[in-house]
């Protein structure tokens, strides 16, 4: 399969699932602008550098083009212990990391191939039925609990990516369990119904080849706001566009959109990309069918 076909692929499965879930999550790597020299700050001036500051600015998202290789037991599981210690809400760790190693079932679950699979979810089961052991009752269900949950969860997961990199090991962070019919997650890793929602998996490997570059990010107005929120000037969003034309700085996901006729890189992504998110959403989606049958909608059972 050549490039254009590996694109015009991984788009179609993308878009089959935005309508679900809004688009693909990826691993950060640094804004274009800091590209060049990891050392400097968004001003453009050096700032600190150290270990921990180059792991996380070397952060790149592997699309599935995974190699054989294995990760060792013995890395995935100090990766899972630098993710459990992440900062969570009152301490109650309020989810869940499904392991595996299954090829078959990580392509099933994700789309993707790769050496280990973890699958993070928004869970408060272990709270539930510890409650239940010691003779207390413990509810969940209301969006305030599933939004913590939430946070807590996504906090452990990044904190894995970081842990991973630093040991060599690269990873994707993908929302590609929510495509699809979402109830073959629950199916396949036999989730509990209730209190339970898988929010992002992460693939864990080696890449088959080195990428060629890392995808920019945005880092100034839009993104960073001081003391206030700050609606974009005029200017600021033509600089916001002229950033994304700016092929060297890797923002875009493609870079041969001028090939469709489009003017702007923009113009590509709004009109193609992104049509899922052209109009209003009109009806029920399942990810909110299946939070409320998981119980995290306020009074879904009134």
């Amino acid at each position: 399969m050549n490039r254009a076909q590996k694109t015009a692929s991984r788009r179609r499965f993308i878009r089959r699932g935005m309508e679900f879930s809004g688009g693909l999550l990826a691993v950060p790597a640094l804004s274009g602008a800091l590209a060049a020299d990891p050392g400097k700050t968004e001003s453009g001036d050096m700032g600190p550098v150290n270990e921990t500051l180059k792991t996380i600015q070397s952060l790149r998202t592997i699309h599935g083009d995974f190699s054989e290789k294995q990760v060792p037991e013995r890395e995935v599981k100090a990766i899972i212990g630098a993710s459990i210690r992440a900062a969570n809400a009152s301490n109650m760790q309020t989810y869940s990391i499904i392991v595996t190693r299954d090829a078959v079932k990580i392509q099933k679950l994700t789309g993707y191939r790769g050496s280990c699979l973890l699958l993070y979810c928004a869970d408060h089961n272990r709270l539930i039925d510890t409650a239940k052991h010691l003779g207390y009752e413990f509810y969940a269900d209301n969006i305030e609990a599933f939004i913590t949950s939430s946070t807590n969860t996504i906090l452990a997961a990044q904190t894995a990516v970081i842990a991973a990199r630093s040991l060599g090991i690269d990873s994707l962070l993908t929302n590609g369990i929510h495509r699809g019919n979402m109830e073959r997650i629950w199916d396949i890793l036999e989730l509990p119904q209730k209190s339970c929602f898988p929010l992002i998996a992460l693939i864990l490997g080696y890449p088959k080849t080195e990428p060629p570059y890392r995808r920019g990010r945005l880092g100034g107005p839009g993104v960073i706001h001081y003391e206030r929120f700050q609606r974009l000037s005029k200017s600021e969003l033509e600089e916001i566009v002229r950033q994304y034309d700016d092929t060297a700085l890797h923002l875009g996901l493609i870079d041969d959109w001028q090939r469709g006729g489009h003017k702007h890189y923009l113009d590509w992504f709004y009109k193609e990309w992104a049509r899922g998110g052209a109009k209003p959403t009109a009806s029920e989606t399942q990810m909110l069918r299946r939070l409320k049958k998981s119980g995290f909608i306020d009074l879904q059972n009134a």
